[in-house]
C-alpha cells in the first residue's frame, strides 16, 4: 500500500466510528483504489486506511468528500517516512492557546487593539516586522512584573506536551520557533520539553519594558531558515522533519517540511497546506506519523 489516509476526530469528543471509516474506503473503492482494512490508531478517535493505485491528492478529496458531514480531519500522505526526525512548532495558538502579546497588552489595558492588530497580521494582511514593533511600541513603559502575571495565565493546548515528548523518546529533535517573545518561549519549551527555542527579545530598562524589540526580529524566514539549519545539522531532507503553526508567518516552514501542519489555522494558512487540522489536538501530528495512543508518552 503506498499512500495512508488517516481520519481524525477531536480526543475530548471521540465519535468517530466504523460507519464513518468504511464510508470512506468505500470512497476510495469507487475511485479504483485498492485499500486494507482500516487500522484504529486510538479507538474512536484515530485510524489509518492504506490505500493503492491512487495519488495522495485523490486519495485526500475522496475521503473528505465522503466525510463532508463528519467532524473530523482528513489528511493523506505517502506511507513512507512518515515518522519524522525533527519537529519546528510555532507557540501563540499552537502550543499555548491564545497570543501571549495580547494576553500582555491586556495589562495595560490596550487588549483590543493590540489583538485586532495582530489578527491581521497572522492572517498575513500586513508586514509581520512592522506589526510587531508597533505592538511592542505601545507597550513602552509598562512594568516587567507583567510578564511573569501573563505567563501565569497561560495554558498549554491540549497535546502538545505529549507531542514533544514523544518525538524525543524516539530520537527526534524539537525546536520552538516564535515570533513571540523568549521569555514566553524558554518556559513553553521547558514544560513541554523541547530541546532549544528560538524568539524575539524584549528589551527591558530599569524594570520596565522599552517599547523596542531586540534586532534580529524572528518573523517568517527565520523561521524557514530555523527549520533548512536544523535539518542540515541532523542530516535529514526537509521531507523528513514536520513542522506546525496557524499564522502567515508559519506557512513557509509549513509548506517546506515533508509533514506540514496547519493547526487551528487562520485561512490564508489553512488554504494553502497539505495537512490541517481543524477538530483534533496537538496529539494529531503523532496520529499522522502513524503513532499508536499507546506509544503516546502521556503528560
Amino acid at each position: 500500500m503506498d499512500v495512508v489516509v488517516t481520519v481524525l476526530s477531536s480526543p475530548a469528543v471521540g465519535g468517530l466510528d466504523e460507519e464513518a471509516l468504511a464510508a470512506a474506503r468505500a470512497a476510495l473503492d469507487t475511485l479504483g483504489g485498492e485499500t486494507a482494512r482500516p487500522r484504529w490508531l486510538e479507538s474512536g478517535v484515530a485510524a489509518d486506511i492504506r490505500v493503492d493505485a491512487l495519488s495522495v491528492g485523490q486519495a485526500g478529496s475522496a475521503v473528505r468528500h465522503a466525510l463532508a458531514d463528519v467532524a473530523c480531519d482528513v489528511v493523506a500522505q505517502r506511507e513512507d517516512g512518515r515518522r519524522k526526525g525533527l519537529l519546528i512548532a510555532d507557540m501563540d495558538s499552537t502550543m499555548v492557546i491564545g497570543e501571549t502579546l495580547d494576553d500582555l497588552a491586556a495589562h495595560a489595558g490596550l487588549k483590543d487593539k493590540i489583538a485586532a492588530i495582530t489578527a491581521r497580521a497572522m492572517n498575513g494582511e500586513i508586514d509581520f516586522e512592522a506589526a510587531l514593533r508597533e505592538r511592542v511600541g505601545m507597550l513602552a513603559g509598562l512594568s516587567a512584573s507583567a510578564l511573569e502575571e501573563t505567563w501565569a495565565a497561560t495554558a498549554l493546548t491540549p497535546g502538545g506536551r505529549t507531542l514533544v515528548r514523544t518525538m524525543a523518546a524516539n530520537g527526534a529533535r524539537c525546536v520552538l520557533v516564535s515570533g513571540g517573545f523568549s521569555v514566553f518561549t524558554a518556559k513553553v519549551a521547558k514544560a513541554c520539553g523541547f530541546h532549544d527555542h528560538v524568539a524575539n527579545r524584549l528589551e527591558i530598562i530599569d524594570g520596565a519594558l522599552s517599547g523596542k524589540v531586540i534586532d534580529p526580529v524572528v518573523d517568517r524566514a527565520v523561521k524557514l531558515a530555523t527549520l533548512k539549519a536544523e535539518a542540515a545539522k541532523l542530516g535529514l531532507p526537509l521531507s523528513a522533519c514536520a513542522a506546525v503553526g496557524d499564522g502567515a508567518n508559519d506557512l513557509p516552514m509549513v509548506m517546506a517540511a515533508g509533514l506540514g501542519v496547519a493547526f487551528h489555522a487562520k485561512p490564508v494558512v489553512a488554504a494553502q497546506t497539505r495537512a490541517r487540522i481543524d477538530h483534533g489536538d496537538l496529539t494529531a501530528l503523532l496520529f499522522l506519523q502513524g503513532y499508536r495512543r499507546e506509544e503516546f508518552i502521556e503528560d
